[in-house]
């Protein structure tokens, strides 16, 4: 018995060939397609399927820029997010300052590309954040408004009210920074300096925020910028509470839920429903031991686009399949 597949007929594969350049290469509807060849628009579709079935089509792309299609797409879809860009494979294995760098970079092409006058751009302080205000160029003339204060220790040309000013200049729009530290000791020196004039008008703007640029923390050593500006106890008392991830300050728990702790009232940062009500808010979340705060504060909601690398995106994948979003 003979096994031998029954190869095409010349002149149905040049016929599919046919339908398939007008359709992919021309551009041309599936309806005119049909009324040319005398068969019904749905007769077009299974040859085009047909076509990439067998291979007679292929379909590929070419990104003039670093990125997985097929992850980003797939974290996109999984945790209901506006857009994700996951750098490729290759330009993830790198180095952390390294790959930093190049998330950063994407992020600064995409604020260029889509920020208008008509925006006012919040920052929160992170490695990452600066930067991409390092690789951005040009700006349109907006607002730039620090979320956060300044972390103690921290060398001056990578603090967050050098970074806002270096983004103001570029934009030539008015910056409005936070001369004041990330953490201060109790809640009545809290409310002191947030009614001090200059840092009042910047908490002020937290209501005109269109777009936000923040970074991903872990709750966890070198991984948070609040975790390392607390002492011990009250870290391991916030971690008791089921602390994850932390973004502006702020905290979430494995769920992506707002967290409330003692901790909220001592520090100069934007608040939790300030956060949510920013129609764009562009988080770079990337390296493996932040996957699982990643994934807390992508089920929180209040991150429209993520920006990260191809280990997390398999991480991430791995996390949203075994527990999907409600």
């Amino acid at each position: 018995m003979s096994t031998r597949q029954t190869r095409p007929k010349l002149t149905d594969t040049v016929t599919a060939a046919s339908i398939a350049h007008r359709f992919f290469v021309q551009g041309r509807a599936k309806l005119e397609i049909a009324q040319e060849f005398g068969i019904s628009r749905f007769k077009v579709a299974r040859i085009l399927a047909a076509a990439q079935e067998t291979g007679l089509v292929r379909v590929e792309f070419d990104l003039p820029v670093p990125i997985d299609l097929e992850l980003s797409e797939a974290v996109r879809t999984g945790y209901r997010l506006r857009r994700v860009l996951v750098l490729n494979r290759a330009q993830s294995k790198a180095e952390r300052p390294e790959l930093r760098r190049r998330i950063g970079s994407l992020a600064a092409d995409l604020l260029a590309e889509t920020a208008t006058a008509d925006d006012v751009i919040g920052l929160s302080w992170a490695r990452s954040v600066n930067a991409m205000a390092d690789a951005v160029r040009t700006l349109p003339k907006c607002p730039v408004v620090q979320l956060c204060g300044v972390q103690a220790g921290m060398d001056m040309r990578d603090r967050s009210v050098e970074t806002v000013g270096r983004l103001a200049d570029i934009s030539g729009g008015p910056a409005y920074p936070i001369y004041g530290p990330l953490v201060l000791p109790d809640r009545r020196t809290t409310e002191i300096l947030r009614n001090q004039p200059g840092i009042a008008e910047t908490f002020d703007q937290f209501r005109h925020l269109t777009k936000a640029v923040v970074s991903i923390g872990a709750w966890r050593p070198d991984e948070s910028t609040v975790y390392d500006a607390l002492g011990q106890p009250e870290r391991d008392a916030i971690q008791e509470r089921g602390a994850t991830a932390e973004i502006a300050a702020r905290l979430f728990d494995a769920d992506g839920n707002a967290m409330s702790t003692g901790l909220a009232h001592h520090v100069l940062a934007i608040e939790h429903d300030q956060l949510r009500q920013i129609p764009e808010v562009i988080a770079l979340g990337y390296t493996v031991p932040k996957a699982r705060a990643i994934d807390a504060v992508l089920r929180s909601g209040v991150v429209t686009t993520l920006i990260t690398d191809a280990q997390v995106a398999d991480l991430l994948l791995q996390l949203v399949a075994d527990r999907p979003l409600t």
